[in-house]
This record gives C-alpha cells, structure tokens and sequence, in this order.
C-alpha cells in the first residue's frame, strides 16, 4: 500500500532522511522505531506531502504520493496525533466528525452525528460523551476520541503518532488493545510511530528500525528479539552501550 524508495530530504545542512526505503503491505500494520530526531515524523509528513522530499519516490497504492487530487488522496488517511490534537472550542462529537462536516466528504450534520456517536461507543465511549467538551475528559478519553476521528471517515491508512504518550501502562494497553482490534475489523493499512515497546508488541504485524535516516532492519515483530541488528538490538533493550550514541 506504502512503498518509500531512497527517500531523502534534508532542511539546511541537516540531512534528516538519508536514502530511507520502506514497503508497507496493505492491510498490515507497521510500527516505525528510533531515537527522538531520527526522522520517524518526517517520513510521516512526506507521505502526506505535508512535506516534499528532495529525491525518492513515495507511492501509495501504487500512484506517485505528489500527484493526483489532493482532497481525494487525503480522503484515504486518517490520523491519530501524538497530543491528541483536538479542538477545544468544539464539543466531542464535532471533534470526531471534523472531517464529516466540512469538504468532499462532507455529509448532514444529524448523518455525521449519528457516525460520531457510532465511532465513540468503538472506543468505549458513552453516547453522553458526546456533547462534552475536550477539556471535561481525562487523558485517556481524550486518547480515545481521538482514536475515534481517526476512524469517523472509514480510512484506508491511517497513521498513529505515539499513540500512548502521556497515558499510564493501563490505558496505554487499553489503547493498543483498541487499536490493534480496529486496525483488524476495517482492514485498514497502518503506520505507527512510537518509543514504547510494548505498543510495538501490541499493535505491530511488522517493523522498522529508523536510525540516521535509513531504515537498518525491518522484519515480522516476531522476529525482533532475534533480529541480530545491532541497531535494533541496543533500542529495544535500552542500553546505553551499542552504534546508538547516547546524547550525554
């Protein structure tokens, strides 16, 4: 679904992406890892053309990423941002029916509540959640509606940006439980970027270990512990020792 071939893109004499290659099959999920500014972000924002590439090729369903109708490209993704990311003007159900709303998807506002409601019961959410505003939930159930607008528009792909950052280990596991069932029942394509390990285990099929701008391993998770990749060996283990300079 997602094939990055030599991709490279640099800002200034910052060399962030450095020939990064990555195939993504469809209805798989894959979860990209790597220290803090080894590029994970920046692969993402490419494929969305949010950011264009110096050299490479990005195809997504086999059609170059830059060209075509934006809107309809973009209709293809949903999104799960790493803050959560939702308006705070909005009460929740219109945070979760953004896309449903406005532009080419959009539908009647009773249709599009009604799809809003729907997507937040998948979360767990009660339909009084709602008419609530983002302010009134707790981390986690800003997580999940979040997690619930990612899916509204029924996406083909859809990316999540550390999904359990700033969750505790319980809600950080409902999470990964929600959104490796999901991923499943809508045979969507998936994208995650995470540091946490145990996200990698929960929700992965596949990964990727990202580290100077190129992918050094990348493999069924099942073969991660025995991968022999030096790189890939000292990040999941943590060690402080290995060809990952720790910045002291």
């Amino acid at each position: 679904m997602i094939r990055m071939e030599n991709v490279e893109k640099a800002f200034g004499s910052n060399r962030v992406l450095q020939g990064m290659s990555l195939e993504i099959p469809k209805g798989t999920s894959m979860v990209i890892i790597g220290g803090s500014g080894t590029g994970k972000s920046v692969a993402l924002k490419c494929i969305l053309g949010l950011i264009q590439p110096d050299s490479g090729k990005i195809l997504v369903d086999g059609k170059d990423a830059a060209s075509g109708d934006r809107d309809a490209f973009l209709a293809r993704f949903g999104m799960l941002f790493q803050g959560g990311a939702l308006f705070d003007s909005l009460p929740v159900w219109q945070n979760v029916a953004f896309r449903l709303l406005r532009g080419s998807l959009k539908r009647p506002i009773s249709e599009a509540r009604e799809i809003a409601i729907d997507k937040l019961r998948r979360v767990g959410l009660k339909p009084a959640v709602a008419d609530l505003f983002p302010a009134e939930l707790s981390g986690g159930m800003q997580k999940r509606v979040g997690l619930a607008r990612a899916i509204a528009a029924e996406p083909e792909i859809i990316f999540f940006d550390e999904p359990t950052t700033g969750l505790d280990p319980i809600m950080s596991g409902v999470i990964n439980d929600l959104i490796r069932e999901i991923v499943v029942e809508m045979g969507a394509t998936a994208m995650t970027i995470t540091h946490d390990m145990t996200s990698v285990r929960a929700i992965a099929d596949n990964v990727a270990m990202l580290h100077d701008g190129v992918i050094k391993w990348t493999g069924p998770v099942a073969r991660m512990d025995t991968s022999g990749d030096p790189y890939l060996d000292q990040f999941i283990h943590g060690r402080a020792e290995g060809p990952i300079e720790a910045v002291r």
